[in-house]
């Protein structure tokens, strides 16, 4: 069974770098590594769905199911998602428990406005997006109350980022 590292953070926090980081180091260690990330998930597999409330929880459902169809071919997952519904990560847990971890990307509003590797904060404000997780007033982001690890991307540089993670991963997987 698989180890699950179900990311949660806002939209350029720094999700995906981190897993792609992670899993160069952890296969140069021999582990089996998948990232699950939610563009390419919402691209391939569920481009029905929009950003409302019940489809976030939905994708985040079938993100979790698909974890567990995948674990038995990998060591590790990472589920580099915006995830911003507590209940829709405890559900998570829930299914993929005892191997299920929540990883919070902490980094601020201002951070990655600033960052905005997607142009999403820029169509955000200029009104070309509405509904933006995290930025617009009607949809909301919950930070996690009691996450298992805390990368805060705002405060550090990408590649402590990936060092402070990877040795995260590495304690969960008994790795010395």
């Amino acid at each position: 069974m698989s180890h699950v590292f179900w990311f949660t953070g806002l939209s350029g926090a720094g999700k995906s770098t981190v897993a792609e980081g992670v899993k160069r180091r952890l296969e140069q260690d021999g582990v089996k590594v998948l990232i699950l990330d939610g563009d390419a998930i919402r691209k391939e597999r569920h481009p029905h769905l929009d950003f409302s409330p019940e489809s976030i929880r939905k994708n985040n459902a079938a993100i979790a199911g698909l974890c567990r169809e995948r674990s038995r071919d990998h060591d590790v997952i990472f589920v580099a998602i915006i995830s911003p519904y507590r209940d829709s990560r405890a559900a998570a847990r829930n299914m993929l428990s005892p191997n299920f971890y929540e990883v919070y990307f902490c980094a601020g509003l201002d951070t990655v406005s600033e960052r905005d590797v997607k142009g999403l904060y820029a169509k955000a404000k200029a009104g070309e997006i509405k509904g933006l997780i995290g930025y617009s007033p009607d949809s909301v982001y919950e930070p996690p109350q009691d996450p298992d690890c805390v990368v805060d991307s705002s405060a550090q540089a990408p590649e402590a980022s990936i060092e402070q993670f990877y040795q995260f991963v590495r304690s969960k997987l008994k790795l010395s």
